[in-house]
């Protein structure tokens, strides 16, 4: 299963939701996309002084779970997913974009709550 950056929030606050969901996956992987907006969240959010805290927890969470880079081979799935999202109107952000690029490249499912990546064809997506 592949976490979108809400996921990845909701397990660092300890919600129960996501947590119940990754504790079932058989592969918890996580875009090095969504480590990026991640982090840039926590940089800039009201919680900075628990900053230290929370990038400790994710250097220790990222260490057990796979990161996911953008390869050559994503940029086909990103292709294909864009121009069908043009087709029907449809175009989600850029970044989740690459979310669900990664997600068809690897055949793997989305826990997230973004209910745009549902106009996603093939894109298998969990929300709690």
């Amino acid at each position: 299963m592949i976490l979108d950056t809400n996921a990845l929030s909701g397990a660092a606050d300890g919600d129960p939701g996501p947590l119940e969901i990754i504790a079932g996956a058989e592969r918890i992987a996580v875009p090095v996309i969504v480590l990026g907006e991640y982090r840039l969240g926590i940089a800039q959010s009201r919680h900075r002084k628990e900053y230290k805290e929370y990038e400790e927890w994710l250097r220790e969470w990222v260490a057990a779970v796979t990161v996911l880079d953008v390869d050559r081979e994503t940029t086909y799935q990103y292709t294909k997913i864009g121009l069908e999202l043009k087709k029907t109107c449809k175009p989600i952000p850029s970044n989740d974009l690459w979310i669900a690029a990664l997600c068809g490249q690897h055949s793997m499912p989305l826990l997230s709550r973004d209910r745009h990546f549902d106009v996603v064809a093939g894109l298998k997506r969990f929300e709690w």
